[in-house]
Formats: C-alpha cells, structure tokens, sequence
C-alpha cells in the first residue's frame, strides 16, 4: 500500500487527555480517536492490527476443536434473571427497554446465550464434549473508563464456553484453552504469567488470569522467581514478614490509654512510638447484610475477595460511619474487639500468637495497650490478609514480589453455575438426565494490542512484532524525486508484495527526518531505506525497529534477507 493513499492521521505531541503509554501512543500514531469516554473508533492502522490479533486467536481457537459462534450483543432480559445475575451485575450492565416496555440489556459476556442455545439443541452425552466460541463486541458501562482501550466501555472479546459430561472432561477442556492461550499471546509477542485468581461473579471452582507486566496494569500479581507460584493478589497467599518489634511480655489484662485525636495506624504509631506491626487494625465490614469486625496486624490490608470467601459472603462492603457508631458507641480510629458480643469476630492468620498488642478502645480518643487475640477476645481464624512483596512464599519459603500487570485473559471452570440455573439437561450414560458442567474463556482483542504496545515502545514511538503489526516493513526512498531512488525502492516494494509480505510504500513528499519518524511512531517493525549515496554504491539499509540496528545490503538482496528475519 502507498502511504500517500491512506488515512494515518500522525500527531506530533502528546494529546493533554492521555494518560498511559499505549493511550498516548495510539492516538499519536492515528490507530483510534475518541468519541466519548471509554468509546473510541478504530481507524485504518488499529483495524489492521487487531484483524491480525483476530486472526491468530481463530487459528489457534480452530486448532483445539472450537467452533465459532456469533451472538446477538442485544440479550432480553429474562435470560439473565434465569441466571440471577440480572440484579448482581448492578450498573456496569448496560440497560435499555423495547418499544413494548421490554427489558433488554447489552452482553457483557455471554455465558447465559450460549448456555441457552446448549439447552435447545443438545439432547444426548454422546454430543459432548462441545467447545464453541466468538469474537465479538462487549458493552459494560464502566464508572471510569480510562487508560485509552485498557479500560473502555464498548470492546472486541474472544469467548469461548466448554460443555462437558463431567469434571475430567472439564479438566481437559480447561487445559486445552490454557495451552491455546500461552501460543496466542506468544504468537502475539507477549511476555504474560499465568496466575491463579478469583472466580468473581462468574462463579466457578477455579480460574486463571494470564497477566502481562506492565507498569500500566491495574492489578497486582504475586509471584515467586524460585518455584514459580503465582497468583493475583486478591487470592494470593504468603507467610507474613514477622513484626518489626517483639510482643512484651505480660501477663495483665488490657489498659486504656488516652490517644487524643489519633485515629489512624500512623497516628497512633507515632504516639506510642510502636510500629504499625504492633498494632491491631480494627475493620467493620457487613457480609449479606450483617455486621463482622475483621481484625488485622496494623501494617497489612484486607483483603476483601479472601474475607468474602472466609465468610461464604455473596455481597459485603465497608460498614458506614453511622452504623460504626450504632453498633459500637464510637467512631471510627477507636475501634477494637475487647468487650464486642454483638457481632461475628473474623481475625486474620497473621495475628494468631500473638500478644499485648494495641486495639481501639471503643471510646472516643481512646485506646488499649496489652490486647492477646484469642484471650480478650476469641476470633474466628482465616486467611484475610493481601501479601506483601517480601513475605515468604508458602510453597518454598522463598521471598515473593509483587507485579504490577493487565489483565489479558482469564479462563474459568463455572461448575454448574449457569447449566443447573437455566435447566440444561441431557441424557446420560445410564439413560437418566444430567447436568453438563461448564467452562468459559475470555480474551481481550484490544488488550493484546495495549499491552504489546506497553511492553515494547520507546521515545520514538511503538515498538509492534510482525505478527500484530499494521504492516512488517516500510520501503522509504529518502528522495521521492531521485528516479533512479525511486525505482529501486518501487522494484523492492513489488518483490515484498510478489512474496505476500505485508508492505508499506512511504511514497510522500516529505523530508526523511518525517519518513523515520513517523515509521517508528506507528511500530512497523522493518524498515528499507533506499538513499541516493548508498545505492551509488550499491547498498540499501535493513533497519530493525526493535534493536535499533541497521545492516547494508545490496538492492537484489534485501527482500530475501527481510524474509529470513521475518
């Protein structure tokens, strides 16, 4: 393709309203333009390269028995109530009404359509196991749409759903996406790590999110480099770092001590003189409607993923301030568990042995020194904490560090959340009906885009593998009105294009300086430069983006060696 011919609307400078590399990048490079927050339009060079991305997921989706699907992206509401997750997906559902009245909503995903159409066509065990799939639009109607595509509320998603007999079938089909999924992302030239994580309202036995490093991500990962466990770290466990100071010893009951306006850990640290991990952070949560004090050392968070699991909670949050003073006859930076018999107790694994540690006094500006948990007052004991980077990994002993990465894939055994919710039966072996049992996987098409970008950009600009790149090489003829330049760089255009190598022709009248930059702007990832001086001495220059590194070769040559590298 000529570059005179085509629409890459390039931008000089940083547009003011982005914010990550991959945002600024995309909209500088002419790939997107926003239309509203969290909607972009994809022009040429994005429609490129997500084709591209489309195309490898096919390949390898086809290459495990998937079948693909595509579903209406408008969903009545009444499957989504068979499912209960009408009400539980709140206000990142899109909803809108009929001209009749009629509840419809835009599909997040597409577990209850899919599982549908298996409850009006599959009749017979001997039709399992099945593995259907689509790549199509989502719509979730994000309360802060950010970070340009990383964060949007219209995207592309690979989903796929898995309908076998029983739990080893599932265990198979499950494997089989995981395997398919480390070749996309490695054909996509991504570096991820698989982590264990939290089912979420999908539901499910298990999931696993493939996660790529990147400074730009919204989650955390914990992992350890010695036996490779991984995990995102809202299910991650570790040993704790023991606290920086040893318990006193005593053997007294607990004392109040005035801490007049210090309502934090810091605060009270700073009074006492005592670090954070002598203290006891004192957290009111409320889980299906009812109150719980969650207790943790002072210098760890709560986990609230851990918390609701520990409690087999549906739906918790953080108790307001005045059902805080309602229930406790204080405010909260006062608030401990000594003397609290009108709610459950849940303390975190950390706090276990412990002793004469610093709790809130229920009382206003008032604390208490020498609290022993499982003494002054008795918890229940759980896993509640989220690690630390520096705590001990609990499978090897060694020290784990924490990732900051995105969220690329995520992959989830469902169980038999949605077939028993919606009435999916077939006839078993036996004669008798049964319950198939569920697997779904997902994608981010837009994701890989990002996060390969995120991964691989420098100042010039992206930094794009062939394989998801708009183009793999630019032919750039320093001097357009050189005929004899031109004609060599027309000659090895049409040798690219004669071996079906995905060329660009910068055939424009601008100064070079404007040619390379713009190349390096928009990640294609080969460059042949064809210059008048070089070619008299019958050379052209094989730039690689990524190296940076620049090889002069002969004219009738370069194609074949561009080949090899490619």
């Amino acid at each position: 393709m000529l570059w005179s011919k085509l629409f890459i609307p390039t931008l000089r400078d940083d547009p003011a309203e982005a914010e990550v590399p991959s945002h600024k990048l995309l909209l500088r490079a002419g790939y997107v333009r926003q239309l509203a927050a969290g909607i972009y339009s994809y022009l040429f060079l994005a429609q490129r390269s997500l084709n591209k991305i489309e195309r490898i997921v096919r390949e390898e989706m086809d290459a495990m028995g998937a079948q693909e699907f595509h579903l209406p992206a408008l969903n009545p509401a009444e499957i989504w109530q068979e499912s209960g997750r009408w009400d539980a997906m709140g206000d990142n559902m899109f909803r809108l009404k009929d001209r009749f009245g009629r509840d419809l909503c835009l599909g997040m995903t597409h577990e209850e359509v899919m599982t549908a159409v298996a409850r009006g066509e599959l009749r017979s065990y001997k039709q399992l196991p099945q593995i259907w799939y689509q790549i199509q639009t989502k719509f979730r109607d994000e309360q802060r749409p950010k970070s340009g595509l990383l964060r949007v509320r219209q995207f592309l998603m690979k989903d796929s759903y898995s309908f076998d007999i029983d739990a080893e079938g599932l265990d198979i089909s499950f494997r089989k996406h995981y395997d398919a999924y480390l070749k996309i992302f490695t054909r996509c030239g991504l570096e991820v790590i698989p982590v264990e994580a939290d089912s979420g309202a999908m539901g499910g036995s298990q999931s696993m999110e493939f996660m790529v490093p990147s400074e730009a991500g919204e989650d955390f990962v914990v992992v350890c480099n010695h036996c490779h466990y991984a995990a995102n770290l809202e299910k991650a466990v570790a040993y704790a770092v023991p606290p920086s100071l040893d318990d006193p010893d005593y053997d007294g009951d607990p004392e109040p001590f005035h801490t007049p306006g210090r309502k934090t850990i810091a605060d009270v640290a700073d009074f006492t003189k005592l670090p954070a991990s002598s203290q006891m952070k004192s957290l009111v949560m409320v889980a299906d409607g009812k109150p719980v004090l969650a207790m943790l050392r002072g210098d760890h968070q709560l986990s609230e993923t851990k918390f609701a699991a520990a409690l087999r909670a549906t739906e918790v949050r953080q108790a307001f301030a005045a059902e805080i003073v309602d229930w406790f006859g204080a405010e909260p930076g006062s608030l401990g568990p000594v003397g609290i018999t009108n709610m459950l107790i849940v303390a975190d694994s950390a706090l276990e042995n412990r002793r004469n540690m610093i709790a809130g006094a229920n009382r206003n500006d008032y604390h208490l020194r020498n609290v022993t948990p499982g003494r002054h007052f008795q918890p229940a004991w759980h896993d509640l904490r989220q690690v630390n980077g520096g705590d001990a990994c609990a499978v090897c002993g060694s020290e784990v560090k924490l990732h900051k990465t995105i969220e690329a894939g995520h992959i989830f055994k469902l169980g038999y959340k949605y077939s028993e919710a919606m009435g999916l039966r077939v006839d078993g072996p036996a004669g008798a009906e049964v319950t198939p049992i569920m697997g779904s996987y997902g994608i981010g098409i837009e994701r890989i885009l990002c996060s390969a970008i995120e991964q691989r950009y420098d100042a010039n600009g992206m930094s794009l593998p062939v394989s998801i790149a708009p183009f793999a090489v630019i032919v750039t003829p320093v001097n357009n009105l050189d005929a004899a330049v031109h004609a060599a760089a027309e000659q090895i255009y049409n040798e690219c294009r004669a071996l079906a190598i995905d060329v660009l022709f910068d055939d424009r009248d601008e100064r070079p300086g404007v040619k390379f930059k713009d190349a390096d702007l928009i990640g294609v990832p080969w460059r042949i430069t064809i210059g008048g001086k070089k070619l008299a001495l019958g050379l052209v220059e094989l730039y690689n983006r990524k190296t940076r590194e620049t090889r002069e070769l002969p004219p009738a040559g370069v194609v074949a060696e561009l080949r090899k590298s490619l």
